[in-house]
């Protein structure tokens, strides 16, 4: 944020219709300053100031803005201004706003694009919608496998696309199959002479346009590529993916999962700019559904009303118990479906996860019963610090097994395992927790 242009002076000037002043004050700030300062004003600031930007610093800001700015900006601009804008994106990025816009927004914006300018957006949006292909660009420089150095740096010299985005050159064979890959810079070291297929560094694996996006992006950051050709079924290439876009997606992706681990929807745009409605509906869903599988919580504490009128000092600890099990739960979730995100494991290795858990689960509650029984028995007396050591010995385990499974679960169902971690683990661990906690009870205190 710069300090001569803030939200608060945007306001004033757009209140007080000064126009020409916002316009040469925006002019001055330059687009990586100009996009921060958007992010923070409100919709109808945000409009206002993005139609004084010049028409060639506007693209690269709306580029730059996070998804739920560029959406307001659209719904507010005119049919012209949308077409203009819309033209001078990349294929790629194109693609990735009519992918990331509301339904409504991406009818107007489609509707105010010539017909002509959207057949690379289009052939991407033929690709599934989780899929690679959808973030790829089309554009790419190639190298053939009989091509001379001389040859491959008169493309670059002539190419239009970003020189970050050439960086890694595919090879092909005369039918488009990738076979390798080219560092541009390394051409330098060569004779112009030079066939090459001599150069050429082989590619082991292939990623085909419709793998999994997060995935692949994921890939080429453990890789340290800086273009990730795409190829279809056979291996013939399709499009590249620049190293900036796989950074995007895994950001895109990290944010969603915090948000949806947390119980609520990402607002995809700055928080103090987003307004109490909106905050509030992304929460009020997953209120609404921990709200109602609470009951099942309450009905088993109806089932064990006598248990409780029998000893008042059980109750004391219902919510250190269930908070522990939902905890542990919570963690294990956690852990497994980072290791889902990162390729470390897949649904092959459900029974291994479970074992592991399992084991993990059984070590924090011997870890925590000790203390607990330590506590409980001076205060409530030796059987109640025995009910609640060996419940927290028995239910941990559990926790940790249902926390572990449930990502695995879901990836299997084609679900986002993020999505259902936390209502379903709350429900669950609550639930069998108290379950375990009265059978123990009854059992030790022969109620």
């Amino acid at each position: 944020m710069t300090s001569v242009l803030d939200a608060a002076t945007i306001r004033s000037l757009t209140d007080n219709r000064d126009l020409a002043a916002l316009g040469a004050a925006i002019r001055g700030l330059g687009p990586n300053a100009t996009t921060e300062l958007i992010a923070e004003l409100s919709a109808t600031e945000a409009a206002i100031v993005f139609r004084l930007l010049p028409k060639d610093e506007s693209v690269e800001v709306f580029d730059d803005l996070d998804r739920g700015t560029r959406s307001d900006i659209i719904d507010a601009l005119h049919t012209e201004e949308l077409s203009t804008i819309f033209s001078d994106l990349d294929p790629e990025d194109q693609g990735r706003l009519v992918d990331e816009l509301p339904a409504n927004v991406t009818t107007k914006l489609l509707s105010a694009v010539p017909a002509s300018d959207l057949g690379a957006v289009m052939a991407i949006a033929g690709y599934g919608r989780n899929s690679i292909a959808r973030r790829m660009s089309p554009t790419a420089v190639i190298a053939w496998t009989n091509d001379t150095v001389a040859e491959v740096t008169g493309r670059l010299r002539d190419t239009e696309v970003d020189l970050e985005d050439v960086r890694l050159i595919p090879v092909l064979t005369p039918d488009r199959r990738i076979v390798g890959t080219l560092d541009a810079l390394e051409l330098l070291r060569f004779a112009p002479a030079t066939c090459v297929d001599e150069l050429a560094v082989p590619v082991e694996e292939i990623t085909h346009t419709d793998d999994d996006m997060e995935a692949a992006a994921r890939a080429a950051l453990r890789e340290d590529v800086t273009v990730l050709p795409i190829g279809d079924r056979e291996g013939r290439l399709v499009g590249i993916l620049p190293i900036k876009d796989a950074a995007r997606i895994i950001a895109e992706a990290d944010e969603e999962d915090y948000a949806l681990s947390g119980g609520t929807q990402p607002l995809y745009r700055r928080y103090l700019p987003t307004s109490i409605l909106t905050i509030a509906r992304t929460r009020i869903v997953w209120l609404l559904v921990l709200a109602i599988s609470a009951v099942l919580t309450v009905h088993v504490l109806e089932i064990f009303e006598s248990t409780l009128a029998e000893v008042v000092s059980l109750a004391l600890f219902i919510p250190l118990l269930t908070g522990i099990g939902g905890n542990t739960g919570s963690q294990a979730a956690t852990t497994v479906t980072r290791a889902l995100a990162m390729d470390e494991i897949g649904l092959r290795d459900f029974l291994r996860v479970a074992g592991k858990e399992l084991t993990t689960g059984l070590l924090l509650g011997v870890l925590l019963a000790v203390p607990a029984f330590a506590i409980a028995s001076p205060l409530y007396g030796i059987e109640i610090g025995a009910v609640i050591a060996l419940t927290l010995t028995v239910n941990c385990p559990i926790a940790a097994v249902v926390g572990g499974s449930i990502p695995i679960a879901a990836k299997a169902c084609r679900v986002d395992p993020a999505v259902v971690s936390t209502p379903f683990i709350s429900t669950f661990c609550d639930a069998s927790g108290l379950l375990v906690y009265f059978t123990i009870a009854i059992a030790l205190l022969g109620l």
